[in-house]
């Protein structure tokens, strides 16, 4: 037996199968034909439940042999997909009427992938391109299943689209109304969250390197900061927005002062992160202040700088969007998520907030980037 390998997720596989046979119908008209072999009663997985049956077996038995991880990698990945892609184009047309064997046979396939995955995580790749192929192709695989769990369980267990629209119809709207979301992420992204996340990170920066000059800022400030920073957000937008008006520029007064506090808080931090022998050598040869702020306490205080701007990459999208709830011309992702809401259009509200989330991951990637560049010196940069 040292062909074999023995697989949880693979053995479980299997064990979910195999209830699933014993329990039978897949779908509610399924269960009806099988009660009326003389009716002729339309019925998902017609010709498919044998394939979708013998694939999962027949995958999670290979995945058992000791193969090259490459190979049990792309058999599991084409195994569980393929899987899922018949489960869920076979219920198309009979939403609602799944039974428990499609919910096991689901939970099958995800087993699979979780396998996969695993397989994926133990590699240790020898050339570059081959690692950073990993570190793409595993979140991806986990952010594709938590995509397709969500449309198998919307159309088969029949949720209510107002409740939770299907990724598919999120997908369909997105590409329905592209003109409609790139008026709104010019408003809310190019115009108030980049000024605000600008500015805001600048000043609090600037002031940083103020209170640490100079003592009486540093234990005023900080508290103060720490206050504010707890303040509601909803408190403050209806208030910028008298102030500034119903234009882009309230939202990005919104996303100064969430922003501000942060990069201060982090950056205080970070510049009393250098030692004091680093400190007492640079005083050995007679450097100044800003000679030891520049060479010494900046590069140290550098990985608490990107940490606030990662932070602030997040908390700018969301000040901005939550700041149009209270005002704002007929344009912008805070406005259409409370308008469509109200018309419930619900799908557009999830493409909205899929929008969001990718220009908040995509502004998180380019910190995080930029972070590797410049602190490429780091342990941790050069741990990765």
């Amino acid at each position: 037996m040292s062909w074999l390998k023995l697989s949880w997720q693979a053995a479980t596989a299997i064990l979910l199968c195999m209830v699933a046979a014993v329990l039978g119908a897949m779908s509610a008209p399924e269960a009806a034909a099988l009660a009326q072999p003389a009716s002729s009663v339309a019925y998902p997985y017609l010709g498919t439940k044998g394939l979708i049956f013998g694939l999962l077996v027949v995958t999670a038995l290979v995945s058992m042999t000791r193969l090259p991880p490459v190979i049990e990698a792309v058999v599991l990945f084409v195994g569980a997909h393929w899987i899922a892609w018949l489960l869920i184009s076979g219920i198309n047309g009979f939403e609602g009427t799944a039974l428990a064997p499609f919910f096991l046979l689901l939970a099958a396939a995800w087993l699979l992938a979780w396998r996969c995955v695993s397989v994926l995580s133990a590699m240790l790749p020898t050339s570059r391109w081959a690692a950073t192929a990993l570190r793409l192709i595993i979140p991806a695989i986990f952010g594709a299943w938590i995509l397709i769990i969500w449309e198998a369980v919307t159309r088969g267990a029949g949720i209510p689209f107002i409740l939770l629209p299907p990724p598919s119809a999120i997908g369909a709207r997105i590409a329905n109304s592209l003109p409609v979301l790139a008026a709104d992420v010019r408003q809310t992204i190019f115009k108030a969250v980049i000024f605000g996340y600008i500015v805001g990170s600048g000043a609090g920066f600037l002031a940083a390197i103020a209170a640490d000059r100079v003592p009486f800022l540093r234990r005023g400030l900080l508290p103060i900061g720490n206050m504010v920073s707890a303040l509601p957000i909803i408190g403050v937008a209806p208030i910028m927005v008298m102030w500034f008006g119903f234009d882009w520029q309230s939202k990005a007064a919104v996303v100064i002062i969430m922003t501000f506090f942060p990069m201060l808080v982090n950056t205080v931090a970070g510049l009393a992160a250098s030692g004091h022998m680093e400190r007492d050598l640079m005083r050995t040869y007679a450097s100044s202040y800003w000679q030891t702020l520049f060479k010494l306490r900046l590069p140290a205080a550098a990985p608490f700088i990107f940490n606030a701007l990662k932070i602030n990459s997040t908390l700018a999208l969301i000040g901005a969007i939550v700041a149009e709830f209270f005002g704002t011309p007929v344009v912008g992702m805070g406005f259409r998520i409370s308008t469509e809401v109200g018309r419930m259009n619900i799908d557009m509200v999830w493409a909205e907030i899929a929008v969001a989330a990718l220009a908040g991951s995509v502004c998180y990637g380019v910190v995080a980037l930029f972070e590797r560049a410049v602190t490429f010196w780091h342990p941790s940069v050069r741990g990765g």
